[in-house]
């Protein structure tokens, strides 16, 4: 490998120059570098934005979210996706607010609930400037392309090597600072597709544009084929309700969650009248949705009609939310009716 401090170097005055301004940048809080590393999971970043000051603000330290509610708590969730998030971050809160004060060390953070090992090594090094780098996406992309890695990033060996390689070039003074420029950088110039590598620091290190392979890095597994499916859902409203059902708490990942019942769970009196369609995508399956609107006079058997009024206060599904935009589109809106 080039020379690690070097790497270093460059890496962190490029990042001094051009990272972003983000809320959860320039503190060493580990309650707001927690909740913001848990957000960021698998989630842009622009996704996170509107939520983080709104949870940070109801929930400003682990003691207040380990007393929260899950209704209250899914809410402020609702709309960011992969919910088993709140909940471990809740489970973690719980812990921290149980032992008195914030863990420190990797290992200390590692055995919180819910905590692995990125999360661990993003709060300690940022938060308590511990010397332990991180390997998310972006950084497995980064050190991949910056080493010309041509084996499976799926695979655990692999992996090992790209973090192996990560910590040896973390600066020991700076690894806070050091691993959000290696995210930062994957994020905003070592892109999935067309890497900016004219603005990459590393263009006259980095070895994958060197041999001309940056756009076949990282190596991974193939995906596995979607799956298309078809959906069908109510919006049944009553003098200022809305028929909506409640998922049972040990439902997966949206248990817990209120959300539109299916179109074929209403009564034969029910007539439907089509209100448009959209799509929606969970993993690999992507889903045509369309919905119908229908008159019920009484809530069918694992339903419950809920004040219109008190929507923004339950935890809604995604895909309803969808439904529920759809019907507040104005009449030939792009999209409204068909897919």
């Amino acid at each position: 490998m080039r020379n690690p401090r070097q790497a270093a170097r460059l890496l962190l005055d490029w990042y001094a120059r051009m990272r972003r301004e983000l809320p959860w940048r320039g503190t060493r809080d580990p309650w707001r570098i927690l909740v913001a590393e848990v957000m960021l999971q698998q989630t842009r970043v622009s996704a996170v934005l509107p939520y983080y000051e709104r949870f940070l603000a109801r929930f400003p330290t682990p003691e207040s979210l380990a007393a929260a509610g899950d209704d209250e708590l899914l809410a402020l969730w609702s709309g960011l996706g992969y919910y088993s998030r709140a909940r471990n971050l809740r489970r973690a809160a719980q812990a921290i607010a149980a032992r008195g004060g914030f863990p420190q060390t990797f290992e200390e953070w590692r055995s919180l609930p819910g905590v692995g090992d990125y999360t661990a090594a993003a709060v300690a090094s940022i938060a308590f400037r511990q010397p332990c780098a991180v390997l998310d996406g972006n950084v497995v992309r980064v050190m991949a392309r910056f080493s010309a890695e041509r084996g499976d990033t799926a695979s655990a060996g692999v992996r090992l090597r790209l973090k192996e390689l990560a910590q040896k070039m973390l600066d020991p003074r700076r690894p806070g600072d050091f691993n959000q420029a290696l995210m930062e950088l994957g994020a905003t110039v070592c892109l999935p597709r067309q890497p900016k590598c004219l603005l990459c620091p590393w263009q006259e290190i980095c070895q994958a544009p060197a041999e001309g392979i940056a756009e076949q890095l990282p190596v991974r597994t193939r995906r596995q084929d979607q799956i298309k499916e078809e959906l069908s859902l109510a919006a049944v409203f009553r003098r200022g309700n809305i028929l909506l059902r409640k998922r049972p708490d040990n439902n997966g990942r949206l248990a817990g969650f209120w959300e539109l019942p299916a179109a074929d769970l209403l009564p034969a009196e029910a007539l439907l009248e089509p209100a448009g369609s959209f799509r929606h995508s969970i993993t690999r399956h992507n889903y045509t949705v369309r919905v119908w609107t229908a008159r019920l006079n009484r809530a069918p058997a694992g339903c419950a009609w809920q004040p219109v009024d008190a929507l923004a206060s339950l935890p809604l599904s995604s895909m309803t939310r969808k439904a529920l935009a759809l019907l507040n589109r104005p009449a030939g809106a792009s999209g409204a009716k068909g897919v």
